[in-house]
Formats: C-alpha cells, sequence, structure tokens
C-alpha cells in the first residue's frame, strides 16, 4: 500500500529535523571539546568549518543526483553515510578524527532541497505550499532547538552524547525514508557533470576557507586573497564550462534569470543576518555583565533557550506561506519575512538588556524568518520545472550556507572590534542593526523574485 501524503511528510520533516538539531548542537560545547580533546580554538573552529564546507560541496552534486536517479534512493544513501558520521564523531579519540567524521555528516544538508523534491513528486499541488513552509520551518526550528539540546547534554552527560543522538536520529529517520518515501520517477535526462561538480567544489571550498580563516590569517593576508582570487577564477571557468554542457549542473541561464538570482540573493541574505544572531544572542545571554551593562550571565542552557521562542515561531509562519500566496500573491511571503525580521532586529538593537527582550522581540525574528525559509521553496518551485527541483534548491541552500559563513565571519570581527575581554554593549547593537540592515535589503529585492508560472515545464 502506498503511504499516505502524512505519512511521507512526517519521514521529512523527521529526517531534514534531525539535520538542522545537528547542525547547531555542538555550538554550545565548543569549549568543552577544546578542553577534553586538547586541542586549541583555531583548530576547534573546525568542527564547525568542515561541516560547512563538506555540505557547501556535496549539496548540489547530491541534489543532481536526486533528479537523476531518485530522489528516496539517495535519501537513503545520505542518511546512512550521516549515521556512519555521527558514530565515528562520538568514537572519535582526537580533533583529526572528529573533523573527519564532521565533513562525512555534511552530506546530510542534501536532505533539506531533496525533500522539498519529494513533496513536489508526491502532494498535491493544493497540499504544497503548506508542506514546504512546515519542512522549511523545521529546518530554523531544529537549529534553535540545537543550541538548547547542546548545551544540556553537554552540562549533564558527556559531547559523545551529541553525536549519539545524531545517529539515533539519522538511523530513525532513514526506516521512516526506506517505508514512507514513494520511489518516485527519474525526471531529469542526462547523466552527471563530473567536471562542472569538481569545478563548483574547488571553488566553493577556496572561497569558504578564505572566509572561515579570514580573521586569523588576516583578511589582506596573501593567503587570503589569492584563496578569493582562486574562488573567482575557478568559478569563471565553471560559467564558461556549463555554457557548453547540455548536461550542465548548473544553467547558466537559469542562475543569471532575474528571478532566480534574486531567490538566491535572498537566501544568502537570510543566512548572514540569522548567524548575527546566532552568533550575538548566546554571547550576550552567558557573558557577565560588565561596566556598560552588556551581558546577562545566564547558563549554556538558559542562553539557548532564550532562542527557542523564536526558533519555534518559524514552524507555524512557515505552513502560512501557502495561504498568503493565495491571498496576496506569491512575492508577498518573502518581503513580509523580511521585514518582521527587520522591525526585530531594530527592537533588539534597542532594547536587549532584559530576557523578556529576547523572548518578545527574536520571536518576531522567528516568525520573520519562518517565511522567508517557506517562501524559498515555494518561488524556486515556480520557477523551474520539476527536473531541476533538487538541483536548484539545492544552489539555493548553498547560498544560504555562503550567507551563513559570511555572517558568522562578520559578527567574530565585528566582537574583536571591541578589543576587551568583555564585548562591550556597542558591539552587539551593531549586530544587531546589521541584521537589520540586511533584512531591509531583503524587502528591496523580493519583488524581483516572483514571475508567472512556466506552465510549459511545471
Amino acid at each position: 500500500m502506498p503511504a499516505s501524503p502524512r505519512q511521507v511528510v512526517t519521514a521529512l520533516v523527521t529526517t531534514v529535523f534531525g539535520y538542522s538539531l545537528m547542525q547547531t548542537v555542538v555550538v554550545p560545547a565548543l569549549g568543552l571539546l577544546t578542553r577534553e580533546l586538547h586541542t586549541t580554538p583555531a583548530w576547534s573552529a573546525w568542527i564547525l568549518s568542515a561541516f560547512l564546507l563538506s555540505s557547501a560541496v556535496l549539496t548540489p552534486l547530491l541534489g543532481r543526483l536526486g533528479d537523476l536517479y531518485g530522489k528516496r534512493r539517495v535519501m537513503i544513501g545520505v542518511l546512512a553515510a550521516y549515521a556512519a558520521g555521527m558514530t565515528g564523531a562520538a568514537l572519535a579519540q582526537d580533533i583529526a578524527q572528529l573533523i573527519a567524521a564532521r565533513v562525512v555528516q555534511g552530506a546530510a544538508l542534501a536532505v533539506v532541497p531533496l525533500s522539498m523534491a519529494v513533496l513536489r513528486e508526491a502532494l498535491p499541488r493544493e497540499r504544497l505550499a503548506s508542506a514546504m513552509g512546515l519542512v522549511s520551518g523545521i529546518v530554523g526550528a531544529g537549529a534553535g532547538a540545537g543550541l538548547v539540546v547542546g548545551g544540556l547534554l553537554a552540562d549533564r552527560l558527556s559531547w559523545r552524547y551529541l553525536f549519539v543522538l545524531g545517529a539515533l536520529l539519522a538511523l530513525i529517520s532513514l526506516v521512516m525514508v526506506a517505508r514512507w518515501t514513494p520511489r518516485g520517477a527519474r525526471a531529469a535526462a542526462g547523466g552527471l557533470d563530473v567536471p562542472g561538480s569538481l569545478l563548483l567544489a574547488l571553488s566553493l571550498v577556496a572561497v569558504l576557507l578564505a572566509l572561515t580563516q579570514g580573521p586569523s590569517w588576516g583578511w589582506g593576508s596573501a593567503p587570503v586573497l589569492g584563496l578569493f582570487a582562486l574562488g573567482a577564477l575557478l568559478g569563471a571557468g565553471l560559467l564558461a564550462l556549463e555554457r557548453r554542457r547540455t548536461d550542465a549542473l548548473i544553467d547558466v541561464a537559469e542562475l543569471t534569470d532575474r528571478p532566480m538570482l534574486a531567490t538566491h540573493l535572498a537566501a544568502l541574505l537570510f543566512g548572514a543576518g540569522s548567524y548575527f544572531f546566532y552568533v550575538a544572542i548566546p554571547l550576550f545571554a552567558q557573558q557577565r555583565p560588565g561596566p556598560d551593562g552588556a551581558g546577562l550571565g545566564a547558563s549554556v542552557t538558559v542562553a539557548g533557550l532564550l532562542m527557542l521562542p523564536g526558533m519555534l515561531a518559524i514552524i507555524p509562519a512557515g505552513m502560512a506561506v501557502g495561504r498568503i500566496s493565495q491571498a496576496l500573491g506569491s512575492r508577498w511571503p518573502l518581503a513580509a519575512g523580511f521585514a518582521a525580521m527587520a522591525a526585530g532586529s531594530a527592537l533588539v538593537a534597542v532594547m536587549h538588556g532584559a530576557y523578556w527582550h529576547y523572548l518578545v522581540f527574536y520571536g518576531l525574528v522567528g516568525a520573520g524568518s519562518g517565511l522567508v525559509m517557506g517562501a524559498l521553496p515555494k518561488l524556486i518551485a515556480d520557477i523551474v520545472p520539476p527536473a531541476r527541483t533538487g538541483t536548484a534548491n539545492g544552489l539555493n541552500n548553498i547560498a544560504r550556507t555562503v550567507g551563513g559563513v559570511v555572517g558568522s565571519q562578520l559578527a567574530a570581527a565585528v566582537i574583536a572590534s571591541g578589543g576587551a575581554a568583555a564585548v562591550p554593549d556597542s558591539a552587539f547593537t551593531a549586530l544587531f542593526w546589521l541584521a537589520g540592515g540586511v533584512a531591509v535589503l531583503g524587502v528591496a529585492i523580493s519583488p524581483y523574485a516572483v514571475r508567472a508560472l512556466r506552465t510549459a515545464t511545471a
């Protein structure tokens, strides 16, 4: 008996939640991991960086494999690799083994675009927008829950249980996907673009490596500038190659099309704005109040709980995207989401010295985030044919990942500019205003991310 739409959505929500939870669950434990593995902060930072780099490199390739050979088959393989990476991390004896395991875990970002592609194949059109909004909202909610769960497990048990939990969630997801996700049909013609995949991977590694190492190596240093130049050169070579291929990983005409370009730019801005808060709120909450009152002196767990209402607000907001689009038009969920993020950021910038400020104002940011996250896959489904759904969503997730790296590094630079042992209040205020400015840019580009459906390919 084929699975019901409810079972399909349940399997995909569980899968995406498991990935998004583990995306941030290690953040509260970075200091503990530095001590327990007898390493340095520079090396422990690679616990996050290796995951981001691997995700950016593997996601478009796995999305294309899903379009070519079936989303269900590729998702099962990704989840098996993810469970193996989590098991390796739980058993790691040194920082090198842990970083290697995180590289394997990076493949799991592909479950997000693959899930969107499965939904487009398996659900009736009238249920598609709300289901995409729910799955997108789970990405943000899981990331927020990871900050709380990571703090609790690190405080109460051991850092190894972070990855034991991840392995269990991966195995549960694998079983649910295998039982309830339809096999679907091979929708895309052609083969795998190996040269294009290799060039994309190398260009992304060069750019993201420059971004992650810029603060420690120096932004004007020869290695960082050389990596940026190499990334640009490889990117230009990639575009030249893809224009000539019939089975290109990246459809250059599609990528430079105004609605698609605006959609990817919106994802980049959203990733950057989100990470301003991911860095600033836990740091402000855990810092003991200094002479200027910057800090709340909270525990790791309480710092994560401050973000939880905002993360929970993502889910209902994402599910509302379909109804808003039907009532007002496709452009409004994205614009309204960025507007809510801008308003919440401004309120936090003005008032952030009490717990309730974050519970209320960041809740507004979370609701806006849910609208943005739900709108992006809906807009992509309106722009691209079904045969490229996985690939296009994969590229959109890369844009958001790159935005997250840019946002985290800008946040680190602003914090470091304080030049004191305790981060001054002015640095936190600047970060919240930056988040608001990025959201305003998102509002400005939202009208360009929409065009009428292409009925010939829908």
